[in-house]
């Protein structure tokens, strides 16, 4: 017996399954809608970091079609986050993580992100899903409480960074490349004007420095704070003095390719709190090379000490053995210099050696060496020298430093004099070190033994 129940079965799965896509699309639509009132972003990420899903639309005033399959990391203000977080490439769910993104219109605003990854049926990472609610705006002083966390997070990144370095040029460029990035600029520089008329960049990051050295230099004669104006080709460019107390007159200049929006008021007093930073490190760096000149010269003259003097002209020897070139080594050192000590005290004996460092360093080159090895012993070394060259400046030497010490001796006792040995090392010659220190030292003490106060040339075969 049929009473219509099964002819009406397929009209009622019919009905029934547009009943089910209706309410399907009724929910779809009802969880857009509600993402839509309380986010203000919604996105999906794939494996590569492209968006494949953002609304609504416009989306922090981006049209979200442009969007789709670009880089999310485009909206992250300089590529990246000053704490380092991604909100587009997570391996962990996250609950209101803060994140800096860019708008449509060129400016920045901090969000809480709220996000977890994607997984495909292997437990592989394959993009990401979550949405995010304006902080920036809530009212004015939600406002500058966002900027205050961001320049405090900037910062916070800028000495992390610092602090991964231990010497201050790479401290520097650490923190120059973070605040490059955290601005979104093109590059950033430290300007030195000690001397104004020629400035130069002695750290930088990022590209364009050529085209802002000169407009930055300007703008950091200027007594005020920050100080921003349009470069060369449009750039926007900001800077901020950092003068040390060591007396280096110098200034921090960031700058924005050509066409850029330009400064705002955040970014200024970012760059004044940055500028503090970039001072410690210049100080630090000054007293670094103090540290360093110090363990490479003699306390008392200035000159090279015995340990820097072996290092430099080990240095010299290799470029004058590529360029096929002798080299000349002196060694000096003063007669009757203790009577002075001990009659006139070390205040006049330390006259004594201040005074042949200077005629020392007139009686060669710039490009020579001149150091002290220790209590009246000192050495040069003449590059590209033979020893007749080397003869004519010692036999200055053995006349003019009797001349300009009998001043500090005096009449009541002997002047000093100086014995001077000297040893070439001819072109492709195969000598080390070793061999011509001691040849050097054996005519010293030749003339030491044979009357004092002249020179002589070693005839020793080089060992």
């Amino acid at each position: 017996m049929n009473d219509g129940t099964f002819a009406d079965r397929p009209a009622t799965i019919a009905r029934a399954g547009d009943t089910l896509r209706h309410a399907l699309l009724d929910s779809r639509q009802r969880w857009r809608d509600l993402v839509a009132l309380a986010a203000d972003i919604a996105y999906e990420t794939d494996e590569w970091g492209r968006f494949v899903f953002v609304m609504p639309d416009p989306v922090l005033g981006w049209p979200a079609s442009t969007l789709i399959g670009q880089p999310a990391e485009l909206l992250l203000t300089g590529g990246t986050n000053a704490n380092g977080f991604n909100p587009f490439r997570i391996t962990v769910p996250v609950h209101r993580r803060r994140a800096w993104l860019n708008r449509g219109d060129g400016s920045a605003s901090l969000l809480a992100v709220s996000a977890a990854p994607l997984l495909d049926a292997e437990g592989r990472i394959v993009g990401s899903r979550g949405i995010a609610v304006d902080w920036t705006e809530y009212d004015t002083h939600q406002g500058r409480v966002a900027a205050s966390l961001r320049r405090g997070e900037v910062l916070d990144h800028i000495l992390w960074r610092m602090g991964q370095e231990v010497m201050a040029p790479r401290m520097m460029q650490a923190a120059l490349d973070a605040l490059m990035n955290a601005l979104g600029a093109e590059g950033a520089a430290v300007v030195d004007l000690r001397t104004p008329e020629i400035p130069t960049l002695v750290h930088q990051a990022g590209g364009g420095s050529a085209q802002v050295l000169a407009p930055a230099a300007a703008l950091l004669t200027k007594p005020d704070g920050p100080i921003q104006a349009d470069g060369a080709e449009g750039r926007p460019i900001l800077v901020a003095a950092c003068n040390t107390r060591f007396g280096v007159h110098a200034g921090l200049a960031l700058w924005r390719v050509p066409g850029a929006r330009n400064w705002d008021n955040e970014d200024k007093l970012l760059i004044d709190a940055a500028a503090s930073i970039v001072r410690m490190v210049l100080e630090h760096e000054a007293i670094q090379l103090e540290m360093g000149r110090q363990a490479r010269t003699d306390s008392l003259t200035g000159l090279l000490n015995r340990r820097a003097f072996m290092e430099e002209m080990q240095r010299h020897i290799e470029r004058l053995d590529r360029e096929q070139l002798p080299g000349t080594l002196l060694f000096a050192d003063l007669d009757s210099f203790k009577p002075v000590n001990d009659r006139l005290g070390h205040e006049a004996g330390d006259q004594v050696l201040l005074c042949t460092a200077t005629l020392l360093r007139k009686a060669v080159r710039p490009t020579d060496l001149v150091a002290r090895l220790g209590g009246d012993e000192f050495a040069l070394w003449m590059n590209g020298a033979d020893h007749m060259t080397a003869a004519e400046r010692a036999e200055w030497l053995t006349v003019h430093v009797p001349e300009e010490l009998c001043a500090i001796a005096g009449a009541d006792g002997p002047t000093p004099t100086m014995s001077i040995g000297i040893a070439t090392r001819m072109a492709g010659s195969m000598e080390p070190i070793d061999s011509l220190l001691r040849r050097a030292d054996r005519a010293m003490y030749h003339v030491k033994r044979t009357g004092r106060g002249h020179w002589y040339v070693s005839h020793e075969e080089a060992a």
